[in-house]
């Protein structure tokens, strides 16, 4: 298995950076959105002996909120486009926006990078991303309270952690698994 040519190290840090500030957006607007949205009249209430327990019907919007509804909630929408973005990074990198924004717009403007790394990591990072943010789609979806916001904040993380960081969470998962030789390793002749 040859290793294929090496990517600018910055190039996936700066589509991080963007992706970053659009998942920020994202959290936000799940957050303020019919994923934590209470229905008006639901109370806690507590009782000595008992738990605490919601009274007057129930108390998540999302839960008796029609599937259209969900599917029109701004944060849904933008995460479904971010969602569409990481797709896009992990079938075809080079030609994804923030690829050639960074090739076409900022590295020219950059000196040469000391060292080339292997693409395959930062491409498994984009399908980790997928991965998260269809989760956090399809349990909004569903009706989960609260999955929609926590799938965007944990993906915002790893973008953050890899933009201002250098430390890139799904490129680290790929080099766990590829030393489990779960990934990444041709499979010997037989």
């Amino acid at each position: 298995m040859t290793t294929p040519a090496g990517i600018d190290p910055r190039g996936p840090r700066f589509a991080a950076g963007i992706t970053a500030a659009l998942l920020l957006v994202t959290t936000f607007l799940s957050l303020i959105g019919i994923s934590t949205a209470r229905l008006p009249g639901t109370w806690l209430s507590f009782a000595p002996g008992f738990d605490f327990g919601f009274l007057g019907g129930e108390p998540w919007a999302i839960r008796v909120a029609p599937l259209a509804q969900r599917a029109l909630d701004p944060g849904f929408l933008l995460a479904a486009l971010i969602g569409l973005l990481f797709l896009w990074g992990a079938v075809s990198p080079s030609t994804a926006p923030w690829s050639v924004l960074f090739r076409r717009a900022v590295r020219p403007r950059l000196a040469a990078p000391i060292d080339l790394e292997d693409p395959r990591p930062p491409r498994f990072s984009q399908g980790v991303g997928l991965v998260v943010i269809v989760a956090g789609l399809l349990l909004h979806l569903a009706g989960v309270p609260w999955a929609l916001p926590i799938a965007t904040a944990a993906a915002f993380l790893a973008a953050f952690l890899n933009a201002a960081f250098a430390f890139c969470l799904g490129c680290r998962l790929y080099l766990l698994l590829q030393r489990a030789g779960v990934i990444g390793r041709a499979a010997p002749a037989s």
